[in-house]
């Protein structure tokens, strides 16, 4: 089976991603923002609590607040926090949110936000998916936007969210999905990865890779009102069914 690059997909989502903390008026395959926050479901309301320069970084690809419900009595990780949009989103409704990102630009960023705005129940780690710092059952709820399709190894992925949720606790998420296999030639190319396209799994594999791991998929919708910008994205989205989903699981 044809693979990418690891490191060199690593390198391209890294400097992508550094640019949407730094520059978040750039061009992109993927549109950012406010206006793209609230097409996708977030409440006014909540960005209106939270700081303006996170929103304005916030590349998610869709909204699961509503499926992952979050308690004030609960303690919530968000894999790939990015700027911190959806960090500051949870913070003001749990107890606790931890934020993991693997590109130091984006965490210095959130870490420079949260302590500006006065979050007190924010904490931010460096680190991967793949291997997460943290330890067995120590989270309720596990959120990400639009990242765990950037991973070249998702079952670890999955396997490593199942390992620190606590049993009943929810794994709720946005991702690029697709409806059809893609070429091996799209697989193998680190750009479009990055550019969430090249990484996107089959509908029904990623959520078999969920349920492989102990979890049970309780609830998935489409997301037609994501689009991607640029011409090659959305020839993707037209050949292979390239799509945003939301998606909640329950630790069994």
């Amino acid at each position: 089976m044809t693979q990418v690059n690891r490191e060199e997909l690593t390198k391209k989502v890294k400097e992508m991603y550094r640019e949407v903390a730094q520059n978040p008026e750039g061009e992109f395959h993927f549109e950012m923002g406010r206006g793209l926050a609230q097409r996708l479901g977030y409440l006014p309301e909540d960005l209106d609590k939270i700081p303006v320069e996170a929103i304005e970084s916030f590349a998610g690809v869709g909204h699961h607040f509503d499926l992952a419900d979050i308690k004030k009595s609960e303690r919530v990780l968000d894999l790939g926090s990015g700027s911190g949009m959806d960090v500051f989103v949870a913070a003001l409704k749990a107890g606790e949110v931890v934020g993991l990102d693997m590109t130091k630009e984006q965490l210095l960023k959130a870490e420079e936000l949260s302590k500006k705005a006065g979050f007190k129940n924010v904490s931010l780690r460096e680190g991967y998916m793949e291997e997460l710092p943290f330890e067995d059952e120590s989270f309720d709820v596990v959120i990400s936007n639009g990242v765990i399709n950037l991973s070249a190894e998702k079952a670890k992925v999955f396997q490593e969210i199942s390992r620190v949720l606590r049993p009943g606790g929810r794994l709720a998420v946005s991702d690029i999905v697709t409806e059809k296999p893609l070429t091996e030639k799209i697989i193998a190319n680190a750009d479009l990865w990055a550019a969430c396209i090249g990484g996107a799994e089959e509908e029904n594999k990623y959520k078999s890779l969920i349920e492989t791991t102990g979890m049970r998929v309780v609830k998935v919708r489409d997301n037609p009102q994501y689009q991607f910008l640029t011409k090659s994205a959305q020839w993707a989205t037209k050949e292979f069914g390239v799509k945003s989903v939301s998606l909640l699981a329950q630790k069994i």
